[in-house]
């Protein structure tokens, strides 16, 4: 008699800002790993942040509208903390090149240190993705460079219409 093991719940936290097609890579994969994964976004990471904390769980609940394993949330504070309230047993991290080794390495360690029985799982993104970064995104869009393909056609069309506000003078 087998017993039905409880339901393995990822969390994949960042800040999205903006969703990038690498963070989606990750986020597909990790939905057919885990029987749920939550994207949470932090709240207050960045004091200018392009799209607010809402529109980011917006943004990110329509490109994964059609997957009910895949949740949208935001958080604050200590990430195991709110892992332990959603009952999560594992942290997604991507790594796209061995400079966010370091780091995400160390923070796989503190974490394990404040919660033991939490594990970090490290997924690269495809190929093409590896060099994208939200923060890169940012600057080669609003210097009017080409992202087409980098990031979901819903958030295109979001940056373009912030972008046209800026010019606007109305943001």
């Amino acid at each position: 008699m087998s017993h039905p093991h409880p339901p393995r719940i990822a969390i994949y936290p960042g800040s999205f800002d903006p969703l990038t097609n690498g963070h989606v890579d990750i986020i597909e994969r990790g939905a057919r790993i885990f029987d749920q994964i939550i994207v949470a976004v932090l709240a207050n990471v960045e004091k200018t942040p392009l799209f607010s904390v809402d529109e980011r769980v917006a943004l990110i609940q329509d490109v994964f509208k059609s997957r009910p394993n895949v949740q949208v949330d935001t958080f604050e504070g200590l990430l195991v903390d709110y892992a332990q309230r959603k009952n999560a047993s594992v942290l997604v991290r991507g790594l796209r090149a061995v400079s966010d080794f370091e780091y995400e390495f160390q923070m796989a360690l503190m974490n394990r240190h404040l919660a033991p029985g939490i594990e970090t799982v490290f997924m690269m993104p495809a190929e093409q993705y590896t060099y994208i970064s939200s923060r890169l995104i940012k600057e080669v869009f609003m210097l009017n460079g080409e992202i087409d393909g980098l990031v979901p056609p819903v958030v295109e069309e979001r940056l373009r219409a912030k972008r046209a506000g800026r010019l606007a003078g109305r943001d």
